[in-house]
């Protein structure tokens, strides 16, 4: 791949540092973002150097505010990628299969897709003004994939009224393991690292599959819900909330009610 622009790849010590470089526009990503986080992630995977990752965002104001909203407002897509797709699919199942641990660093806003993200990584450590929610109902879009099937009420409740929550609730949840504050939250995940390289890398592979057999049936799901997002979000229900988006107001989806009442 040419020269990384969004992403940031850096190991120290066995653990990758993979950083979303996108301050500017929230760490949120488009498809160039996703084709880079791919190739870091394989690049991780193949480094016998590497026994930890490490996801995060640049910044301390957000990890990830997910797919770009503004991107998709301007051009109705995510961008030009390499392969002419927008492989956010084959990053989410990428993550799962890495034989590595895959920590998730939250400093900040964790917000639709980036939430996804940082559900899917194996642990999340985040900083204590760290903020968790779903946005994909509000602007036109979802996941019915992993994103919405782990941690089952609680994945309900956060989809279907796309609140926002605060670090010690997402902990109190279980959705993060650990809070810390800010200034401390690279040197933790260095901290659970180290206890994580410590330990046989093969036996953590078989324990990484292990731990994700009891879900691999969402991966067919998954698939599905892919290929039905395709098809939304060119309908003029989904314009509608991406379009509400970039004027700053509320969506009116009433309209198209009636379709799913029928």
């Amino acid at each position: 791949m040419a020269e990384l622009t969004d992403v940031r790849y850096e190991v120290e010590e066995g653990l990758a540092w993979i950083t979303i470089d996108r301050p500017e526009r929230m760490n949120s990503f488009r498809a160039r973002t996703v084709d880079e986080l791919i190739h870091c992630f394989k690049r991780a995977w193949a480094s016998p150097e590497v026994g930890v990752v490490c996801l995060t965002g640049a910044g301390d104001r957000a990890f990830s505010a997910g797919g770009d909203q503004k991107q998709r407002a301007d051009t109705g897509d995510y961008g030009p990628s390499e392969s002419g797709l927008f492989e956010v699919e084959y990053l989410h199942r990428l993550i799962r299969e890495v034989p590595k641990p895959v920590i998730a660093a939250v400093n900040g806003y964790a917000i639709g897709g980036g939430h996804v993200l940082h559900v899917l990584c194996d642990l999340t450590i985040a900083a204590e003004g760290a903020v968790f929610g779903q946005n994909g109902p509000r602007v036109g879009s979802f996941d019915a994939g992993f994103g919405s099937n782990y941690l089952e009420k609680r994945a309900r409740e956060i989809w279907f009224l796309c609140r926002r929550y605060d670090a010690a609730t997402a902990e109190r949840w279980g959705l993060v393991n650990k809070v810390v504050p800010a200034a401390e939250l690279r040197a933790e995940v260095r901290r659970w690292a180290d206890e994580i390289l410590a330990l046989s890398p093969t036996a953590l592979r078989f324990l990484k599959q292990s731990f994700n057999a009891d879900t691999e049936h969402i991966a067919g799901l998954q698939h599905v819900a892919f290929t039905g997002l395709e098809e939304y979000v060119t309908s003029d229900e989904a314009r509608e909330g991406v379009r509400a988006w970039g004027e700053k107001r509320e969506p009116d989806f009433a309209p198209y009610r009636a379709r799913v009442s029928r």
